[in-house]
């Protein structure tokens, strides 16, 4: 397992824009980076994330555990995960349990979770282009 202590030890790790780490990775510091992630078979392990934009074709994680995730916008090809909390989340497919999002929830196909939330009094309601918003009993 890489275990970063410090922002300067994940600065050196970062060849090229990308953060690429095999395996396991623990961030036992908050980070704040200009750069790609890449994990290759492993789990994320993080107390604090803050980022502007998370950009990616799909996230896939055995396991992606944090304190905070602070981010204003996730666009991605396929997200999977248990719970995501989020300001404005614009997806290819979304598969979670729980989902609480600010204002806007959009995806090209399809949304499948327990629960779908807004967090504000003003809000639109989550946008299925191409599929449906399917909620798992």
């Amino acid at each position: 397992m890489k275990i970063y202590k410090k922002q300067l030890e994940v600065e050196k790790d970062i060849k090229n824009g990308i953060l690429a780490v095999e395996g396991d990775v623990k961030f036992e510091c908050s980070i704040s980076i200009s750069a790609g992630i890449k994990v290759s078979f492993g789990n994320i392990t993080a107390r604090d994330i803050n980022a502007g934009d998370i950009t990616a074709w799909n996230i896939t994680a055995r396991n992606i555990t944090a304190r905070d995730i602070n981010a204003w916008d996730i666009i991605a090809g396929n997200i999977n995960a248990r719970n995501i909390t989020a300001r404005d989340i614009i997806a290819g497919n979304i598969n979670a349990r729980d989902i609480l999002y600010w204002a806007f929830c959009c995806v090209y196909q399809s949304i499948k979770c327990l629960s779908i939330k807004a967090k504000r009094e003003i809000y639109s309601e989550p946008i299925c282009l191409e599929g449906k918003l399917e909620i798992k009993r």
